[in-house]
């Protein structure tokens, strides 16, 4: 026979006795346990958990619930119930949630607009832009003679000194918006070559104004320093005319009839580091998109290239325009926005994102497109026209709608133009030898915190306005001092 083992109290390691034989069993009282469990302030170690409570607050507890009220029972299906939770929820009852085309919910709060009166003065900035003039006629106008008539050509550049720079036949002039004054920069007169060589046929600032590049028809690019009125260095090699010229830093691109473009990095010797084929015409349009990553060129050809600095073939080629491409600038406050002009056949003005190369945009025009300048205040862009209307328009590029119109802007063709450091003013020059100035950009309207918010780079002077009507008469090389 096994021995027995017998539970001692408070151990809590056995609670019944076992006999030899497997159906006899000694139970002990819990109770007993318990209370000797908590003489020897020691807790039992049972296998299960054993409530702490004694048989008479079970009892009591038994008996309270016994004698208390039956708790309610909510019926979720009543409908003043729902009706309680959709006022708590901001609901109304019997209406879908998510609805095709449904009616937007009438506000149940007062509406507090109406006490408001519509004054002009509360209009946000971006209203004046519909609604501000513009004027049509020049502050001031200059005669330009011996201008060439070429559309082909780039003769009119505004630098960020406030210095516009002119090519008249074979000379440079160089106009001081500040001070009025007019200096001869340059003059061409190889006589290695026949005088038709010596045109001059681009001029191109720096980006900071330091330096001017001056192209000629012999393809000859020279360097200038427009402070010294010195040559600085020439760079020649081409047999062809160079129409275009743009800078990206230390390197100056020229675009040439041949529909090549050479990279001539001023700072060296060999100053000749690329050259690019995309055109099959003349190239008459070119520029750098301000940070230096892509360049955009158009020729007459038809064809609109994006060149990125790091290849040598075009990003992408556009066919939309249907005759020659001259006007093309980038936007100052969406770099990867670009705006191209036609020719005379075409009249269109398309906008390319040049991330995704789709065209996003576009104005029918009734005019040539020789021009287009970006404002960097309002969202809006200017363009010069030739044949039929001579005209300077102003489009919005959100809406694609005409703002204002100058007709008959002068008596022939728009050849160039160019946009002040404060990106208010606009020279244009024509066949009829007139440089005229325009004040397109005024933000003279504008709120000061509508300036800072709108304009994304501080500006250089303005041109001075005309004391008394126009300089109408003084000519360009009857200024020079």
């Amino acid at each position: 026979m096994a021995p027995s083992s017998q539970a001692t109290p408070g151990s809590g390691s056995v609670i019944s006795t076992l006999d030899s034989s497997p159906s006899l069993r000694k139970h002990i009282p819990l109770s007993q346990i318990y209370e000797s469990d908590i003489a020897a302030n020691r807790s039992p170690k049972h296998d299960r958990y054993l409530s702490d409570r004694d048989s008479k607050s079970l009892n009591a507890s038994q008996f309270n619930i016994s004698q208390s009220e039956e708790l309610p029972i909510l019926d979720t299906t009543s409908a003043d119930y729902q009706q309680k939770i959709a006022e708590t929820c901001d609901l109304v009852l019997n209406n879908r949630i998510l609805t095709f085309n449904a009616e937007a919910p009438v506000s149940d709060k007062e509406d507090y607009s109406k006490f408001i009166s519509s004054n002009a003065s509360l209009k946000p900035a971006n209203a004046l832009t519909s609604t501000r003039r513009i004027l049509t006629t020049p502050e001031r106008i200059l005669d330009a003679p011996g201008l060439v008539d070429d559309y082909y050509l780039n003769l009119l550049h505004w630098s960020a000194d406030n210095l516009l720079a002119i090519g008249l036949d074979n000379l440079v002039y160089l106009w001081d918006a500040n001070s009025g004054d007019v200096t001869s920069l340059c003059e061409f007169t190889s006589s290695e070559i026949s005088p038709e060589e010596n045109i001059v046929t681009s001029v191109q600032f720096t980006g900071d104004g330091s330096y001017l590049a001056v192209a000629s028809q012999n393809g000859t690019v020279s360097i200038f320093d427009p402070v010294t009125q010195k040559k600085i260095r020439t760079m020649a090699g081409r047999q062809s005319r160079v129409g275009a010229l743009s800078w990206n830093n230390h390197i100056v691109s020229a675009g040439s009839r041949d529909g090549s473009i050479w990279h001539h990095d001023v700072r060296v010797a060999n100053h000749k580091v690329g050259e690019l084929y995309g055109h099959s015409g003349d190239i008459c349009g070119l520029k750098w998109r301000p940070d230096g990553a892509l360049l955009a060129s158009g020729g007459n050809d038809n064809l609109v290239n994006i060149w990125d600095i790091r290849s040598s073939i075009p990003k992408f080629t556009k066919t939309n325009h249907t005759a020659a491409v001259k006007a093309i600038d980038w936007c100052p406050w969406q770099l990867n926005l670009l705006a191209t002009g036609g020719g005379t056949t075409d009249k269109y003005i398309h906008f390319w994102n040049t991330t995704t190369t789709t065209r996003v945009n576009s104005i029918k025009t009734e005019s040539q497109v020789t021009s287009l300048n970006w404002s960097s205040t309002y969202r809006e862009i200017m363009s010069t026209h030739g044949f039929p209307n001579n005209s300077i328009n102003v489009y919005s590029f959100f809406s694609s709608t005409q703002i204002s119109s100058i007709n008959n802007a002068h008596d022939s063709r728009i050849l160039h133009s160019a946009i002040s450091p404060d990106n208010q003013v606009v020279a244009t020059v024509a066949s009829d030898e007139n440089l005229k100035f325009w004040r397109i950009f005024d933000t003279s309207d504008l709120a000061p915190s509508s300036k800072r918010d709108l304009k994304p780079e501080p500006a250089a002077p303005t041109p001075q306005k005309a004391h008394s009507g126009t300089d109408k008469g003084k000519s360009i090389r009857s200024m020079v001092r």
